[in-house]
């Protein structure tokens, strides 16, 4: 068996999360930079071992008031952590298609292990002769368990916003080209 390298195609890749505001409705955000490679034994998924990073300052809600005050150290803050990060540590296969991906998830300085649900989209050759395989993952955290504490009560006592966020992840990998020794 060889090992395989696979780099996350940030072109077909995108990394969203959702969070309840006031209860009543939903707010999407993302990261518009990040990078990930994932290094397999030949195309075998199941002992992969991923590192995926996505850079704070790119956070994107379509709203730069908000962004900035996601940036800001009542959130994720981006100037002393300015990376969130996602390693895996054990990858179950559950059918043909679905995987339970258990990893490290770091976030403000903060790690803890955490579980995505997978689901594989496949491996083809592109238009240019490159192997790509797809992913789509799902997942939910508590921020409070990484140190995001910031709340606010409405005027009427309600939550503003949810402790509970959804992560959704679509990423596509190309592999790598490996140098044969001689």
């Amino acid at each position: 068996m060889s090992k395989t390298k696979w780099v996350l195609d940030p072109a077909h890749s995108e990394i969203q999360f959702k969070i309840k505001h006031l209860m009543i409705s939903t707010v999407t955000g993302q990261f518009n930079k990040f990078e990930g490679m994932v290094e397999t034994e030949d195309e075998d998924f199941t002992r992969a071992k991923a590192h995926i990073t996505a850079d704070i300052h790119s956070i994107s809600t379509n709203n730069e008031q908000r962004d900035a005050h996601l940036r800001s150290g009542d959130f994720f803050d981006a100037d002393n952590h300015p990376q969130l990060v996602f390693e895996t540590e054990k990858i179950e296969k559950t059918d043909d298609e679905l995987y339970k991906i258990h990893g490290l998830l770091t976030m403000r300085g903060v790690s803890k292990q955490i579980v995505l649900e997978a689901e594989y989209g496949g491996i083809t050759k592109d238009p240019w002769g490159n192997r790509r395989v797809g992913f789509s993952l799902t997942g939910k955290v508590n921020r409070k368990d990484f140190g995001v504490s910031f709340g606010m009560l409405t005027e009427t006592g309600g939550i503003a916003l949810g402790e509970e966020v959804k992560m959704l992840v679509n990423a596509q990998f190309v592999k790598q080209a490996v140098a044969e020794l001689v």
